[in-house]
């Protein structure tokens, strides 16, 4: 496993990581998630992200029961949560959002719930236009000075909100934002390659990316459509907006075109897909998501396709995804 520092922290991530969305207490239990943390482990991944709102923070119950149970060394690996949507099913206007009062009970609700002392990374989830950003910068230096959060930041926030974070943190001398969580696939570029360009050099914003493989898109399993798999399951109609998108991305014709492409380099998709986004100096580590041992090894090879594979290549896989 290659390692990389989370922007201009002394933090080293694996390049490669575990995230808990859409699987973790909702696909599967504690029994398959244990094989999945496990083989990971064992492959030299150290970052496990999760949030408060996967599986209502079942995912983080599963993944906290599992690495207790593995006995990790709590130097050895860095775990995540994230802020915003809360836990609840329908959540009460305290139990959500970027408040102090939710940014510090959803904390300790992570805390209990990974069975750790303290957060490695703590996200805010989304912008939160009800809170000031004083307010949520005061909450995460309470926690940084409290030792419950060793690094905070933001995930999804535009460029402009990010600046204003780290603005107030430093003019009042509090712990700022350090690292952003966006989206990012050869289908969904512009917010990591151009939005957050600025930010790296100026605030020395490390990114976790999540998404590589455009929620499934890129992995040519919905080439026929987007009946096909879960996206056509009744109750996932949002699904089906977030990975088809807006019809003048063109993203399954420009997914199709990329399919192409690997199978003319003998390569398969997945992997490719997210070797593609290891390119990017800026990106720290990418999460990957796995519903079994074996597709998480096959992604793991993405490391090896990285390696094999030279500028033409990659020039080339970005003009088959153009728009």
């Amino acid at each position: 496993m290659q390692y990389r520092r989370l922007g201009a922290t002394g933090l080293q991530l694996s390049v490669l990581s575990l995230g808990a969305w859409m699987t973790f207490g909702r696909q599967f239990g504690r029994s398959q998630a244990r094989e999945l943390v496990a083989e990971a482990w064992d492959r030299g991944i150290n970052f496990f992200d999760n949030a408060e709102a996967y599986a209502n923070g079942e995912a983080e119950r599963v993944m906290g029961d599992v690495i207790a149970d593995l006995r990790l060394p709590r130097d050895g690996f860095c775990v995540s949560s994230k802020v915003f949507f809360g836990a609840a099913e329908s959540p009460r206007p305290t139990q959500r959002g970027l408040s102090r009062k939710h940014v510090v009970d959803a904390c300790h609700a992570a805390l209990r719930r990974l069975r750790v002392d303290y957060l490695d990374l703590y996200f805010c989830h989304r912008p939160d236009p009800d809170t000031p950003v004083e307010e949520t910068v005061a909450a995460m230096d309470m926690l940084v000075r409290q030792g419950k959060v060793l690094y905070w930041g933001t995930s999804e926030w535009p460029e402009a909100l990010i600046r204003e974070a780290a603005r107030i943190a430093r003019a009042q001398h509090m712990a700022a934002p350090v690292m952003e969580q966006p989206q990012y696939n050869l289908l969904h570029r512009q917010r990591v390659e151009l939005e957050y360009a600025p930010l790296y050099a100026e605030l020395g914003l490390g990114t976790t990316v999540w998404s590589p493989l455009a929620s499934g898109l890129l992995t040519g399993k919905y080439a026929a459509g987007v009946q096909a798999g879960r996206l056509g399951e009744p109750g996932n109609e949002w699904l089906q907006r977030m990975v088809v998108g807006d019809p003048r991305e063109r993203r399954l014709e420009r997914a199709r075109r990329f399919a192409e492409v690997a199978a003319e380099l003998g390569e398969k998709p997945a992997p490719l897909a997210i070797a593609w986004c290891l390119r990017n100096p800026h990106v720290s580590s990418v999460i990957l998501g796995a519903s079994s041992v074996v597709q998480l090894r096959e992604n793991l090879t993405a490391l090896e396709v990285a390696a094999r594979h030279d500028d033409p290549v990659w020039a080339r896989l970005e003009a088959a995804t153009a728009l």
